[in-house]
């Protein structure tokens, strides 16, 4: 008997830079990134690290989820979701929001690009499709489509991002603005599309975020390589990344915070006050999801809270626990990221403390190998009030000679 069957498992899914990522990647390590093939590192994370903070490199953020919304319902919609006041975004920015459940507590971050009066795009990291559609009930001029697959995306990070740019000739693109987004005709000097390219960046250094076609992806990637050698253009990867949103103090979903829909235990969520992201919070606005619970808890104050913790010694405090005093009794937290900083000389971290001892002795008891057998150390912290890695250029419009 012939059976011949359709069902195969194709893997993970290709991004329209993956035929130029892919020969960069000696190392061969991909992750998954919704479903797509994302590089872990390509040769070295440290080495790509540095493109972020002494050149300029680039990220395929192509697997963001992303999701078109528009009609005369669109703004009033999205300010019933998230917790910014998104009638005050301007036309062309980009505004990074959080959206809550009903007791307050974060379900996912994102940004939210407004292009025109009624015409958005939210980005997140996870799919939000089911929650959108939610959030949309009781509204009637709207429509939500999902254009992941119709956008293609490069982040170009790093202190000669902006010169790199201007080489393509892209003109007034060093007049944009933190979180302003501008059109351009591509390629300059024959346009056969159009790019779109975002001040932002998940580094907190000088950066800008690249959107085009899918079909255009490689002439955008040709284009900037046969540019870049200068500017010492390279690919980095997730690890690299990761150390670079540590020192610019970034929040990771599924690393400081679960999503309150994922959540098993209901007090291992997060409210954007326990995140430190009260800048967030607009309360004097109407009605949102969550409000009535911030607004209580606000008045009560928080069970937790995220600090930047600056430890003292080498030892790297991945995943430790945090006490009142040196002898580690009174437990009060725990680490959520750790790194020794290449760019700060520091010790740094990232942990979840409880709200009554935010203004007292934070201890953490690191653990270590060396020679196959395990090391104690208990270091004092200091709270940094401001982040690690956050330099003029990454909030100002570049110089002329940038």
């Amino acid at each position: 008997m012939n059976v011949k069957t359709t069902h195969t498992t194709p893997g993970l899914l290709k991004s329209p830079f993956y035929p130029r990522l892919a020969p960069f990647n000696e190392a061969e390590q991909w992750g998954d990134w919704n479903g797509y093939a994302n590089a872990l590192f390509y040769k070295d994370a440290y080495t790509e690290y540095f493109t972020t903070r002494n050149s300029c490199g680039v990220y395929d953020v192509s697997p963001m989820c992303k999701y078109r919304i528009r009609g005369d319902d669109a703004e009033a919609m999205l300010n019933r979701m998230v917790t910014r006041d998104v009638s005050k975004q301007g036309i062309n920015k980009v505004a990074y929001n959080v959206w809550c459940d009903d007791r307050g507590k974060v379900i996912d971050d994102g940004t939210i690009f407004r292009f025109a009066q009624n015409d958005f795009i939210l980005m997140c990291a996870e799919p939000a499709l089911d929650w959108l559609m939610l959030a949309c009930e009781g509204f009637t001029a709207i429509s939500v489509h999902e254009e992941t697959e119709e956008i293609a995306g490069l982040a170009l990070q790093g202190p000669t991002s902006c010169a790199l740019l201007k080489a393509l000739q892209l003109a007034g693109v060093e007049n944009l603005t933190p979180f302003e987004i501008g059109q351009f005709a591509f390629p300059a000097d024959n346009p056969v599309t159009q790019l779109t390219i975002s001040r932002t960046g998940f580094t907190g250094d000088l950066g800008y975020e690249l959107w085009i076609a899918p079909e255009h992806a490689l002439l955008l990637w040709d284009q900037l390589f046969a540019r870049g050698e200068p500017y010492g253009l390279h690919p980095y990867g997730e690890e690299s990344l990761d150390m670079a949103r540590i020192e610019a103090g970034f929040i990771l979903p599924e690393v400081e915070f679960h999503g309150a829909l994922h959540t098993v235990n209901l007090d291992h969520d997060h409210s954007p006050f326990e995140l430190s992201l009260d800048w967030m919070v607009n309360l004097k606005k109407p009605h949102f999801n969550g409000r009535e619970a911030l607004i209580k808890e606000k008045q009560q104050g928080s069970p937790w809270r995220l600090l930047k913790l600056d430890i003292p010694g080498e030892k790297v405090a991945e995943n430790a626990i945090l006490y009142a005093e040196k002898i580690c009794k009174t437990e009060i937290g725990y680490v959520t990221s750790a790194l020794n900083s290449p760019v700060t000389k520091a010790n740094i971290a990232l942990a979840m403390v409880k709200g009554s001892h935010i203004d007292k002795d934070i201890f953490a008891e690191i653990y270590y190998q060396k020679e196959l057998r395990w090391n104690r150390k208990v270091r004092k912290c200091t709270v940094q009030q401001k982040p690690f890695w956050w330099p003029d250029r990454g909030r100002a419009t570049p110089p002329a000679d940038y």
